[in-house]
């Protein structure tokens, strides 16, 4: 257990050598770092949360008919946009949909795009800002000791911003691509079940208009069988 702490001890020591030599570029590194992977895992929560992976296509068009079945996210979902009495009112009930539930993530991902994008430009500000330390080393000093001690401290900030960049943009550029991609996934299912919505809607219209279209079309036929009646009787008087 004494290896473990010591060994962990020495470690953290090495870090926070590796953190002093990187200069003052490793906070805003980490300050992004830290934006970004938090932006992430609060994404990821919430997409999750919307459960629109784990309800089976055939449950959530059931629950369209069946109200009462419904639970959960999904049927919070259902419960707002199928309350509409019309195929307009249904894309109203959607666009509104889209507006609050999917704008916040859009906003969230391109937040972490901005701070994948960041994260290796102020590495490579900090490699500018150490070889700068190094040439003004160079060019002042005597070469002595000092002087290549000042050389080594400004390439190791060269050297570990950029480093330290790139370490945070890569995971960040793989994780920012999952979302998107989940994201994606979550609007087309809502784009899907808009559209399941919108056809049961009006076939539910087709059907309650279907005895009212009978009646016109028996009462057109019989006006039409009266005025043929009404021609041969007038035919027959003259």
């Amino acid at each position: 257990m004494n290896a473990i702490t010591e060994h962990l001890i020495t470690l953290w020591q090495q870090a926070l050598g590796i953190w002093v030599s990187g200069g003052w570029c490793m906070p805003p590194i980490a300050i992004t770092a830290l934006v970004m992977f938090a932006l992430g895992m609060n994404t990821y929560i919430r997409l999750r949360e919307t459960g629109f992976r784990s309800v089976p296509e055939k449950t959530w068009r059931r629950w369209i008919e069946t109200s009462p079945e419904r639970k959960g996210t999904i049927g919070e979902l259902l419960d707002f946009v199928v309350g509409g009495n019309s195929i307009k009112d249904i894309s109203v009930r959607f666009e509104e949909l889209r507006i609050t539930a999917v704008a916040p993530f859009e906003r969230d991902l391109r937040v972490m795009k901005i701070c994948v994008t960041v994260s290796p430009l102020l590495g490579l500000l900090g490699t500018v800002t150490g070889m700068l330390t190094t040439f003004s080393a160079l060019a002042s000093g005597s070469g002595g000791e000092k002087t290549m001690a000042m050389v080594s401290a400004g390439i190791s900030e060269a050297l570990i911003t950029t480093e330290t960049g790139l370490v945070v943009a890569l995971p960040g550029l793989f994780i920012h691509y999952i979302l998107l991609r989940n994201l994606e996934r979550y609007k087309s299912f809502l784009a899907h079940v808009e559209s399941v919505c919108t056809q049961q809607l009006y076939r539910k219209q087709q059907k309650a208009a279907m005895p009212c279209t009978r009646i016109l079309e028996y009462i057109s036929q019989t006006d039409a069988v009266c005025s043929s009646q009404q021609d041969r009787a007038l035919a027959v008087s003259l």
